[in-house]
This record gives C-alpha cells, structure tokens and sequence, in this order.
C-alpha cells in the first residue's frame, strides 16, 4: 500500500537523449526538434496557461466530456486500476476517480511520465485525498518503457489523454498502441483522448494565440537546449509559426530564425549555421476523424467500442479486437 516508483529514465539519461535528439534535428536538411522537450518547469508552467487560453479549446472539451462521460466509462469497465500514460499532474485522473461516486477507492493507479518530482508530489496528493488506494508509478518514457508497466492488480483501464497521441506520427502511433494492446487482458480497457479535424480558423487561433503564450512556449525548447547543452541560442528573437497541412491532417509549429547567425552548442561542440527565414520544426498535432481512428485502432489489435463526442473533441473507449463483446458497443 501506499506510494512506489519505478526509475527507468534519469536527469542523465533525459540529457543524453536530448543531446542525441539535438544533434540529429539540428544537423537534418530540415531542422527538427520533438516536441517532448518543452516540458521542463518553465515550459509546464507555461503550457498550463495555454490550457486557461479562450482560444485554446481542447482541455476544455476534454474535461467536459469526462465529466459527462466518466461514470459511463467507469461502469462499462469497473476497473480495479488505472494506467495512465503522461500522467503529469493527474489533472485528468481525478475526473475519472469522481465519477466512482463513492463506490470505494480505486485500488491501484499506475502514472507513467519522466518527471519522478511530479509523480512523486501528484502521488501522494492522490494518496491523502483518498481516492486511491496503492500508487505504483513508473518514471520512464511511455513510447519506450510500457513493458515495465506492473502485472495488473485487476481488471483494467488504460488512459491516454489529452490528445498526446497527435504529436507522434503515424509509425510511432502504430507502434504505441500495439504496446499499450500488449497491457491488456480480455475485459480491459484503453481510454484514447483525441483532437478532430476542424476548420483551419479553430486550430491556428489555438496554436498562435493572440496573446502569445504558446509562441513563448514554442521557444522554451531552445531555452532548454541552452541550459542542459550549454548553447547560446537567443530564444527570444524567433518567430513563431503554426501551419495546418490539410492533406496529413496535422497543425505544425516551428521556430523561424531572425537573421542569418550561426548557434554554439558547447555541450556537442557543435555550431548550426541558421539563414533568415529558416525555421526548426517543433511540433506536429494530427487531428483525426472517427474513421481515421478505427483505422489506427484496428491496426494494433484494438477495436472501438465507445465514441463520445462533441464534435470538437473525442473520447475512445477501445478493446482487445478478440474481446469487442465484453463491453456494450455503440452502433
């Protein structure tokens, strides 16, 4: 009982993975960052305000839905835990946790996320409120570490919120629902929050806001490099850009340089030679459609069993294909 943690990933192995990332996205024809790296403290922080945005509609159509919808999901599956990939805060775990209604504790919740401080901290706050009863963290990446992922307490409901699954491409999409198909058991579940497609007004406005919190964001990548890399990178003079591209069904966001400068950075005793104009592409966000969805899931052995919508945003509920039946489906 209680709080545990699993470390499969350290500060020096995130450092090595950032340098690797670095050399390899800064050194391509076309420059590339992934998008994992904004979240150090002051990129959290600042993210956590673009969720308060007016133009920012996805966590809020999310939370909306969970309230509506959770005590819906939670009777389809009774689970005995929840595994949570990009756990963070465990925001969106405790909207889950308030539709049990006081049916009791949940037995056992499992975060999964690289920041161990927060894991830590989200834990034990979980823990004295009451709502669950064991904590079994694991401090890795969910796109490298789900095999570490405890057997199960019990029956079980995998949750991947947020629409996180819009920043991996369609490979590593693939890849990553089949691993989460490995977690589960006849009976389980895979809760997928996802963004859909709407009119390109919608999604520029929610990824250029007029206040210019998520261009400030977008630049916190190059602030991380400077600190962890020891580059000399002035964050501040790029520009921020989001494009849709319609065909891939995918909003991009990018850095664009200032001038014609070159960038030290010490850490790789590397220098990029940058020319105006040119930009770092820091971010894809893949919107999907119910059919764009069935077909990812049927891919990795999954079947859709639940779609609740509102037309912005979706909440999947999914099963192992070989045990579509175990849940009601919807026609």
């Amino acid at each position: 009982m209680g709080y545990r943690a699993d470390v499969h990933i350290d500060d020096t192995a995130l450092t090595a993975a950032l340098a690797a990332d670095v050399r390899r996205g800064l050194t391509a024809p076309a420059k590339c960052l992934p998008p994992k790296y904004f979240y150090d403290a002051a990129g959290s922080a600042l993210f956590e305000q673009i969720t308060k945005l007016p133009e920012y509609y996805l966590t809020r159509a999310e939370h909306a839905l969970l309230d509506t919808y959770a005590p819906m999901i939670l009777a389809d599956v009774q689970p005995v835990e929840i595994v949570e990939l990009g756990a963070g805060s465990a925001a969106k775990v405790r909207r889950l946790l308030a539709a049990l209604n006081g049916a009791g504790p949940l037995a056992r919740y499992v975060p999964i996320d690289v920041d161990a401080s927060m894991l830590d901290r989200a834990g034990r706050a979980l823990l004295a409120e009451g709502g669950v009863g064991e904590i079994h963290a694991v401090v890795g990446d969910f796109e490298r570490h789900l095999d570490r992922v405890p057997s199960p307490a019990g029956r079980r409901l995998v949750a991947f919120l947020g629409s996180t699954i819009g920043n991996l491409d369609a490979t590593a999409r693939h890849v990553l629902l089949a691993n989460v198909r490995r977690l589960l058991m006849p009976g389980d579940a895979f809760l997928l929050g996802v963004d859909l497609v709407k009119s390109a007004g919608m999604l520029h406005a929610a990824y250029d806001d007029a206040a210019g919190v998520t261009a400030e964001f977008n630049r916190n990548v190059l602030r991380v490099i400077n600190q962890r890399l020891r580059a000399d990178f002035d964050a501040g003079t790029f520009g921020h850009e989001a494009r849709w591209d319609a065909d891939e069904a995918r909003i991009e966001m990018h850095l664009v340089a200032p001038t014609r400068h070159t960038v030290r950075v010490r850490g790789l005793g590397m220098t990029v030679v940058f020319e105006q104009g040119e930009t770092i592409w820091t971010e894809s966000a893949y919107k999907f459609t119910r059919a764009s969805v069935e077909h990812m899931l049927d891919a990795a052995g999954l079947e859709l069993a639940r779609w609740l919508s509102d037309d912005l945003y979706a909440l999947v509920l999914a099963v192992p294909a070989r045990a579509a039946t175990a849940l009601p489906r919807d026609a």
